[in-house]
C-alpha cells in the first residue's frame, strides 16, 4: 500500500508502533560533536518525525542497531555459563539506500560466512525490521553510484519525504497503522553524485601489495580506527573476559568492535603482530573493500556512504585511495 500523509498522522502511526517496536533513525545530538561547537548525529530511539534528521548525513551508520558496539555474550563462572538476555521488542529501523545495501554486507559475513550462522548476531537480526528513506540529493563525499549502492528494493516499508509531506510503501501488514491518502510513487534515489570513481575491475595483489603509493599513509595515519568505526559494513571485533573482582573466578565475555588500523589488531601469542605500518593497514582495508570480499561473494564491500573520508582527523579519502589502486593497475598494463 502506498501512502501520502502529513507529518501529525506519521507520528500517530509511529506512536502506535512504538508499543510494539523500537524506532531508531538518525538523531541530532547538541554539542556532542568532534568540537565543542559541533553536534553529534547518530542512531537513537526516536519517537516521532521532528526527532529525525535527514538533511544531514549521519557521522555514524545504523549498523550499531544489529551489531551492538559492546555486547556482552555471556557470563561464567567456575562451573557453568548463562546467556545474556537481549530485548525482546523488535526494531524498526529507518535508513538510506547506502546502508541498508551496508546491511547486505553484514549479514554475508555474520549469516553466510561459514557453516552456521553467528547465533549472537541472528538474534538481533531476526528482530529488525527497515524502513528505506530515499534520497533526493548526494551529500558531500558520497560516492554511492560508483559502488552501485544507491538503490535498495528489499526494505519493509519505503519512505520520502517531499514538500512537507510524507509518502509510504508499505509492504509489511504489521506497519500497516498509518492513515493517510493512496497514491503512487517510486523511493528516490541518487542518481549522480558530487563526484564520482572508478573502482578496478581486476586487482593484481602481488604487484599492490608493495607498492610505493602506500607509504604516504605512514605518516599520515595516526591509526585512530575512526574510518572503520563509521563504516557500515566493517565487521571487525575482538573477544574480552572480563573478571569481577569480588569473585575472580565469575566474570562475562564481550564482544566489542575493533579495527583493522588500530595497534593491536594483528597481535598473536609471542609478541609477534604483522602489518605494523599504517600504509600495511592501509592497503589491507582497501584490499578488503575492493578486491578481497568481491573474490568471495561477487560485490564490492564498501557501499560509497564516504563516512571515513568524513571522519578521518587526517583528511585521508578512502576514495582517492580507490582511484589510486585504479591508477596504479591502468600503470601496470602499459
Amino acid at each position: 500500500m502506498k501512502l501520502e500523509l502529513s507529518h501529525e498522522s506519521f507520528d500517530q502511526g509511529l506512536e502506535i508502533l512504538s508499543k510494539k517496536y523500537r524506532i531508531f533513525a538518525p538523531k541530532r545530538f547538541a554539542k556532542r560533536g568532534t568540537f565543542s561547537d559541533t553536534d553529534l548525529i547518530k542512531y537513537s530511539i526516536v519517537n516521532k518525525f521532528e526527532d529525525m534528521v535527514w538533511d544531514e548525513k549521519s557521522n555514524f551508520s545504523p549498523k550499531e542497531t544489529i551489531l551492538p558496539i559492546n555486547e556482552i555474550l555471556f557470563y561464567f563462572t567456575e562451573g557453568e555459563f548463562k546467556e545474556s538476555t537481549i530485548d525482546d521488542r523488535q526494531s524498526l529501523v529507518f535508513l538510506r539506500a547506502c546502508d541498508l545495501n551496508a546491511v547486505k554486507r553484514v549479514d554475508q559475513i555474520y549469516l553466510e560466512n561459514g557453516e552456521e550462522p553467528d547465533y549472537y548476531y541472528k538474534r538481533h537480526r531476526d528482530k529488525v525490521k527497515f524502513v528505506l528513506v530515499g534520497c533526493q540529493e548526494s551529500f558531500r563525499n558520497c560516492f554511492c553510484v560508483s559502488m552501485d549502492s544507491n538503490k535498495a528494493d528489499k526494505y519493509d516499508m519505503g519512505m520520502n519525504i517531499r514538500d512537507g509531506k510524507i509518502f509510504l510503501d508499505i509492504r509489511d501488514e504489521d506497519l500497516n497503522v498509518f492513515d493517510g491518502c493512496q497514491t503512487d510513487f517510486e523511493v528516490d534515489y541518487v542518481r549522480e553524485n558530487k563526484f564520482s570513481i572508478d573502482v578496478p575491475e581486476n586487482v593484481d595483489f602481488t604487484y599492490l601489495q608493495g607498492h610505493e603509493m602506500w607509504d604516504e599513509y605512514d605518516a599520515r595515519c595516526i591509526a585512530c580506527g575512526r574510518c572503520n568505526f563509521t563504516c557500515p559494513t566493517c565487521t571487525c571485533f575482538s573477544m574480552q573476559d572480563i573478571f569481577y573482582k569480588e569473585n575472580p573466578n565469575a566474570g562475562e565475555r564481550r564482544r566489542v568492535w575493533s579495527s583493522c588500523q588500530v595497534d593491536g589488531y594483528t597481535s598473536i601469542a609471542g609478541g609477534h603482530a604483522f602489518r605494523n605500518k599504517h600504509g600495511q593497514r592501509m592497503r589491507f582495508k582497501t584490499m578488503h573493500k575492493i578486491h578481497d570480499f568481491k573474490e568471495r561473494f561477487g560485490y564490492n564491500m564498501c557501499v560509497g556512504c564516504g563516512r571515513c573520508d568524513d571522519a578521518c582527523p587526517q583528511y585521508i579519502s578512502f576514495s582517492e585511495a580507490i582511484e589510486k589502486v585504479n591508477k596504479a593497475m591502468k600503470e601496470k598494463d602499459l
